[in-house]
């Protein structure tokens, strides 16, 4: 379903600033969420909320941890979240990424990938004077990359790095070679399985496919390359290789912006 609102001059950059907020959100509740639900077993730091037969003692324990006094039931003064906390967040991704590397990948992506085709929206939103938040595109976008952008691609570079491994030098023929086989084979093929995959979930016909693959994949190839090697080059060069994948998603959120625009423009301009 969709949300309808009308927008103007005045309104344009409360529009913008409240989609923002709502990307921040939501990356920053699925980042919670991954790490809650993957953190490694026997941490201290999730340990099972007491029962109702121990919650007394329990609370005189953590007096000191909880957000307000028991007694009083008054809010304690917020502590500013320092450095370490930042820091405890990436080692907790990190061991979740570890223990589970293709659920957390694919996790991230749907939220990475979800949150551009919002931004997306924002920016259509701008030019129109009746301008819609449409969850179905959006969750379109979320859906591919659970259940395909990190998928190919964490498996893509485990075959690639088997293929070609890694070298400690980063400025290698080895390098450039899979900067190549990345850009010049695996990119075209995967840039037609965006289109048919969305255009799928989005009910459009073979033909309806193919329409929109030829008047728009040449060009769509040529930005591509554009972005994408000089970023698979820095990735594959100084990423470790369990992290390629985040960086490719972070990346894939400025491109996913590029393909929700054009995959969608003409049906914003009917």
């Amino acid at each position: 379903f969709t949300i309808t609102y009308r927008t103007n001059t005045h309104q344009e950059r409360r529009i913008t600033r409240r989609m923002t907020r709502m990307v921040y959100r939501t990356c920053s509740a699925a980042l919670a969420l991954v790490t809650v639900l993957l953190w490694a077993p026997g941490s201290e730091s999730f340990s099972p909320l007491p029962t109702s037969s121990s919650s007394s003692s329990w609370m005189r324990t953590h007096q000191a941890d909880l957000p307000f006094n028991t007694r009083t039931k008054a809010p304690k003064a917020l502590h500013v979240v320092g450095p370490e906390v930042i820091t405890d967040a990436w080692t907790a991704y990190n061991d979740a990424l570890e223990a589970s590397p293709l659920v957390v990948k694919s996790v991230t992506a749907s939220v990475i990938l979800g949150a551009a085709d919002l931004a997306g929206q924002a920016l259509e939103s701008k030019d129109d004077p009746i301008s819609e938040i449409d969850f179905a595109r959006f969750a379109r976008f979320a859906f591919f990359g659970l259940v395909l952008q990190a998928p190919w691609n964490h498996f893509y570079y485990i075959l690639l790095d088997g293929a070609l491994p890694p070298t400690p030098d980063p400025f290698t023929t080895t390098t450039a070679t899979k900067v190549v086989i990345d850009q010049f084979v695996q990119a075209p093929i995967f840039t037609v399985l965006i289109f048919a995959f969305l255009g799928a979930l989005e009910g459009k016909s073979l033909e309806a496919i193919q329409k929109q693959l030829d008047e728009d994949y040449a060009n769509t190839m040529v930005a591509n390359w554009k972005l994408w090697v000089p970023a698979t080059a820095v990735n594959i060069a100084f990423c470790p290789p369990v992290l390629r994948v985040l960086f490719l998603n972070c990346v894939f959120f400025f491109w996913s912006i590029f393909l929700s625009l054009t995959l969608n423009k003409k049906e914003d301009d009917a």
